[in-house]
């Protein structure tokens, strides 16, 4: 026990050097078996790795979805991985990525895992204006900032579970949001997240709370956009307090994540007293006591409008 929870605290302790663990795994190839890529997923999301248990078909169920497992007494939903990125595993689906993510627990198939490896995130670089398509958010190069680097592929699980979810499903419900967030007339909230349907839904709850915002797309944008906006201010005869009400950030985000995010305006005397929220979908309590430790004001998990609102409303009020 006590050499578990030494592991457990030593990963903890990754996040005060701007690194993390990723669990790489392979979905198999393209139509003709080849080309099988390295993919990844932050360790911190992983609950358990099994060999693929008997599952149950669910009647009905949406396209990708497998059907349940009974896995230690609770009924997990389990997910066609390769299907959804469009690989077909060659040897099959072999192995159940357990996960804990945004509040619900789930099951992805995949073909194989590979390995676990640490990184540190400004090996991680956003995979937005590439090729990549949707269920991609960045692309880690696993053997550092160098030419011929192996290169794995970091799924998006926010918009893999979102688009595999129920059809026509309303995103944010503004009734549901309750009375608008008061910021300082001419302030904004500054916002980080690198998921495509994570901002999205972020942005909608923004405006449905009636706060002016600006998005970035990752800690290291945020934190150059914070720093531009405190050069402004200056120039203006004002503190960046008087443009900044509040920075919303997630935690996993390539090249700078939310911890190094957040300790470094926490750090920053100019910056120091401005409220920053994490949203993020790494929740339990080891996050949420980091989450503390590196000087945020505040911990929401992903995604409710509801609950986003409740904690602004709060954060801003301190």
């Amino acid at each position: 026990m006590d050499a578990v929870q030494k592991d457990i605290d030593e990963r903890s302790n990754l996040t005060s050097s701007n690194k993390f663990e990723m669990l790489l795994f392979r979905l198999g190839g393209d139509a003709n078996g080849e080309r099988s890529e390295l993919f990844g997923i932050n360790v911190f999301k992983i609950r358990e790795i099994v060999a693929m248990p008997e599952i149950t078909g669910i009647a009905g169920s949406r396209p990708h979805m497998l059907g349940v497992v009974n896995l230690r007494g609770q009924i997990i939903p389990v997910l066609d991985l390769p299907a959804i990125v469009g690989c077909i595993p060659k040897t099959g689906l072999n192995i159940l990525l357990v996960t804990e993510f945004a509040r619900t627990t789930q099951g992805f198939a995949v073909e194989a895992v590979e390995d676990i490896v640490r990184l540190d995130w400004n090996q991680v670089l956003s995979a937005e204006n590439t090729a990549a398509g949707r269920t991609v958010t960045s692309i880690a190069r696993l053997d550092g900032n160098t030419e011929g680097s192996r290169l794995a592929q970091v799924l998006d699980v926010e918009t893999i579970l979102r688009e595999m979810g129920a059809p026509g499903e309303q995103d944010v419900n503004p009734e549901e949001v309750g009375d608008k967030v008061i910021i300082p007339p001419g302030a904004v909230v500054l916002a980080a997240d690198d998921s495509v349907v994570a901002r999205s839904l972020i942005e909608q709850g923004l405006e449905a709370m009636g706060v002016p915002f600006i998005m970035t797309k990752t800690g290291k944008e945020a934190w150059e956009r914070l720093q531009s906006i405190a050069v402004q201010a200056e120039a203006e005869g004002k503190t960046v307090q008087d443009k900044v009400a509040l920075v919303l950030s997630d935690l996993e985000m390539p090249e700078m994540d939310g911890f190094t995010l957040t300790r470094n305006i926490k750090q920053n005397a100019r910056f120091a007293s401005i409220p920053v929220v994490i949203h993020s979908s790494l929740s339990g309590t080891t996050n949420e006591e980091h989450v503390r430790s590196v000087g945020a004001n505040a911990y929401v998990a992903k995604f409710n409008a509801e609950d986003l609102a409740t904690t602004l409303r709060k954060a801003l009020a301190k």
